[in-house]
Order: structure tokens, then sequence, then C-alpha cells
């Protein structure tokens, strides 16, 4: 008993199943079939069961876990009178390139989603490209608090809101984007047409579609929202009319049910449940639900799983293959680090060979990039430009500029704050051609630029020349101020050269022009010390 709400059992559904499930190509259709709708069943009662996902940031081989996963899914549920939805609350692609677009697209239309959130990185793309990707998508695209203007080729595109009928019971959705969009995209198109509510307002806006729906007489309310895990428990307290948040958006891995985490109690009184399955389509989670006939949750199970317990798809692979190419063999990795524990804030060698790459290829005194940007990690063995896109999947474009010392300080510092921010955001900074101590604290003590010539350079970080430069190597993410760690450099036209590649292009090249066994290994260049 969790109060006056009971609780299923928290058992993994899919566990002997992730076990069990052969790979079989023939059972992996892209399309999902429609098949009738059994009569609802004759009780007041409404069981109902979610499959969700959120922040799978382009991370096209978890997709295919995920895919497998959905079929699992849908083999143990396949007698179950449940109403099943599918629901996303955002950031499934990432970055500007129109393959990875089109493949988040294919696989949520592969996996049967019926509405999606977006999220900040959808806006990594321009509204044109996006809108194109979005045509005659099979689910609802919602963000309530976008402002976007008519002419503007989203405007017939995104919804506010939708209601899903499943075997006679209605569902009110309504979607929410990241009040801190702006922050968290390129200097783009997206960023200078498409306007974003502030949150006070976003929660005044969301309580007016609740009262809405309940006017309506649609008494089973799920938000999604790209808002983030604190922002979503303030909407659990101060909304009426809502029943489940799916959640996105902090990357927070929200496994069972637990009070004051993500389950909460309206102004009403009536239960609220708050799901997050984590980041990179690292998980899935499935919500079990059983609402009462006034619609009001009086039973919940919530399960997260790794999608790792699941083979990859044969046929998304070749679908992805079809969408992007065939991935190029490139050399081998000789022995790597893996993941880090917490990605924002622990040095990470993985960071320090892209960027390595960057700064060899582009010829540059320095390569920065904020370590929010590295979303995988290398493993022992072959390597090939799939797995390299995996580390770094956000595909932004390359840019060169300069950077006074002052600038490159201030930097390390507005990083180094992401040690004691909440979740802690933004990020520190991953260098190459430079290292540098940092405190626990969020203090930097120490920068030491290694110059080419052999002779370092130590820089007094309470006193840095602000006329000093170096020549920079960073993404356009970076360049236009994107985490506040730098000054937005694209809008004051202050970049040298721009490149229509990313990241991964150059650790492609770099790697095969090494032609050899290769060590991924932390060389100390960000010491983080108490």
């Amino acid at each position: 008993m969790i109060n006056n709400i009971n609780a299923y059992q928290n058992t993994n559904l899919l566990k002997m199943l992730a076990q069990q499930k052969n790979n079989n190509p023939k059972n992996n259709s892209v399309t999902t079939p429609n098949t009738p709708n059994p009569e609802p069943p004759k009780t007041e009662r409404v069981s109902t069961s979610i499959f969700y996902i959120n922040d799978i940031h382009g991370r096209i081989g978890n997709m295919s876990r995920i895919f497998n996963a959905k079929h699992a899914y849908d083999v143990y549920t396949k007698n179950s009178t449940a109403d099943k939805l599918v629901l996303s609350a955002g950031d499934i692609a990432a970055g500007a390139d129109d393959h990875i677009i089109k493949a988040a697209n294919t696989f949520m239309k592969g996996l049967g989603v019926d509405a999606t959130s977006d999220g900040n990185h959808e806006y990594d793309a321009n509204p044109p490209e996006l809108a194109k990707a979005k045509e005659n998508a099979p689910f609802k695209s919602l963000g309530m608090n976008l402002q976007i203007p008519t002419e503007n080729p989203l405007n017939k595109i995104i919804d506010k809101f939708t209601v899903i009928e499943k075997n006679g019971h209605k569902y009110g959705i309504i979607g929410i984007a990241p009040p801190d969009l702006h922050e968290r995209i390129r200097d783009n198109d997206s960023r200078k047409q498409i306007g974003v509510d502030d949150f006070k307002t976003t929660l005044q806006e969301l309580q007016k579609y609740a009262d809405e729906f309940k006017q309506q007489g649609i008494n089973k309310v799920i938000v999604l929202s790209h808002c983030g895990l604190t922002k979503d428990q303030e909407i659990a307290k101060t909304i009426d009319g809502i029943d489940v948040i799916i959640g996105g958006h902090t990357h927070d891995l929200l496994s069972g049910i637990t009070e004051d985490k993500n389950l909460f109690y309206s102004k009403s009184g009536e239960p609220i449940v708050i799901t997050q399955a984590g980041k990179d389509g690292e998980h899935f989670g499935v919500l079990n639900l059983e609402f009462d006939k006034d619609g009001i949750i009086t039973k919940v199970q919530n399960t997260v799983t790794p999608s790792t317990k699941f083979k990859r798809s044969n046929t998304l692979r070749g679908v992805f293959d079809t969408i992007m190419g065939k991935a190029e063999k490139l050399g081998e990795i000789k022995s790597a680090t893996g993941p880090t524990v917490n990605r924002l804030i622990d040095p990470n060698p993985n960071g320090y060979f892209i960027m390595d790459a960057v700064r060899n290829e582009f010829g540059t005194d320095l390569a920065l990039i904020n370590v929010g940007n590295i979303r995988g990690f290398f493993e022992p063995g072959p390597i090939d430009s799939r797995q390299v896109f995996e580390v770094v999947p956000l595909k932004n474009n390359m840019v060169k500029l300069k950077l006074t010392e002052k600038e490159i300080v201030d930097a390390l510092k507005n990083g180094a704050k992401s040690f004691i921010n909440p979740g802690n955001k933004p990020s520190i900074v991953i260098p190459s051609g430079l290292k540098y101590t940092v405190t626990r604290s969020g203090e930097i003590k120490s920068v030491t630029i290694m110059g080419k010539d052999g002779h370092d350079i130590n820089v007094d970080v309470n006193n840095p020349d602000p006329n000093k430069t170096y020549t920079v190597a960073t993404d356009d993410f970076f360049a236009s101020g994107g985490d506040n760690l730098i000054p937005n450099k694209i809008k004051t036209n202050e970049i040298d050269e721009t490149f229509n590649f990313d990241k991964d292009k150059l650790t492609c090249d770099y790697i095969k022009k090494l032609q050899g066994p290769i060590e991924i290994k932390d060389d100390g260049r960000i010491q983080v010390i108490d």
C-alpha cells in the first residue's frame, strides 16, 4: 500500500522475453499492423498500459534494441484487454542531420508511437526540415507552450494537445516543450523563429487545458513533458486534473513508484504519476495503470528495462543502413576506458580522443566542447563509422574561431559550476591542447595551455589575458553560446570558418590515419580535486 494507492507487484514484464527473444527479421516489421480493437471490458474500471520512451538522442543502436523490446511487449500483451498507448517525451532525434531525423521518425513509426512532445534536440533542425520530416507521420507531435507563427511550416504540424481513443475510452494528451529551449539548441532558424512560454505561463495554460478536458468528460489526462524532473514535480503538485506525466530532459531514471519523487497528489487529492527512462535509449519503460470510473488512478506499476537486454533488430538496422548508408570500417581499438559514471562532470577519455582528432585534423591551437556532447563510449575491437557516430550523435557543424585567454578560462569556469548546479548542468568542458584542475566545489584552480612548440603556458586563472588569442575548433552549438559557456560568437559574426560536417567525420579520418590499434586512456588533462 502506497498511501491511498495500491501498487501492482513491480516485476519486470519483459524479463523472460528478453532472454528468450529470437531476433527473427520476419517478426520485426517496421510497419505496425492495424488490428481491430477488442470490445471494452464490461467494468467500471479501466486498465491502461503505456510503453514509453524519452531522450534517445539519435542513438540508432538503442533504437534497434527498443524496437525489438516493443515487439516482445506486443507479444506479451497480445491477449490483454488493457488500453495500450505508446508515448514519447521528446529528444528522440538529435542534431541537424536529415538522415538522423528521418531515422528517428522511422523508428517512432515502427514503434507505433501515438504521440510525442518535442524536446530541444528536435529543434536542432530548422523548421522546414523538421516539418518535412514530420509530414504524414502517423503520430501526433505536441507542443502546447510553443509560439509558432502562422506562416511557419511547423504551424500545421505541431498541435497543442490531442485526444486518443482506445477501446472506447478517451485519453487527453498534452505536450510541453522545454521552457529553456533556446538555451539548449544551436543558433539556428528554430531559435530565431519559434518562441516558448516561460514556465509560469506554461503552468497556467496547462491548467486551462486540463479544465477543458474535464468539461468534455475526458477524465484520463496525460502530459508529455520535456521540462525535466523538478518542473514535472511542480506540475504534479500544482495542476488539478492530470493523471500521468511522461517526462524527459533531465535524464533521470525513475524505476518503480516512490512517494515525493514520482508519485504526488494534486490539490484535490488525486494521485499523479511521473515517469522518466534515463537517457540515450539505454532504458525504456512500461507503465501499467488502473483507473476507477471517475478517472482516478487506483493501481500503478512502473517498470524500466535496460535496452541492452534485447538484440538489435536486423530489420531496423537494414532500414537505417538504407537511410544513412552502410558503416565504413576504420580500424581497431586496442583498449578503452568505457563509460563514465557521471557523464556531465567526469573527465572523459572518450571525449579527449574525439577532441584530439578535431584539433589534429584542423591544426588549431585548441579544441573545446561541452562534455554533454559526448553520448557514448569506445569499446575494444574493430571500430566503424557507425560506432563513432554513437559516441557523438548530436550532428552539428564544425567551426573555427578565435577565443581570448580570458574567454577560454571563463568557459572552463562556467563549465565548472556544473559540480554544484542542479542536475550537474550545463557540463564541464572537454579540451584538447590544454589541461586544467577543478575542485568538486566548482572552482578552477589551474589552467595550462600546451604549446605546439613543446613549451607549456601556465595561465593566471584569476587574471587571464583578455587580449591574447588562440585558434579554437568547436561546433556551432558551443560557438553559439549553447550551455552559456561562451558568448554567442555566431551572432556577433566572429566565426572564421564553418564546415558542413561534425566531429564524427574528423574522428573517422583521424582513426584511419593512425593505422594501428588505438589506446584510449585517461591522460590526466582534467584533474578533479576536493
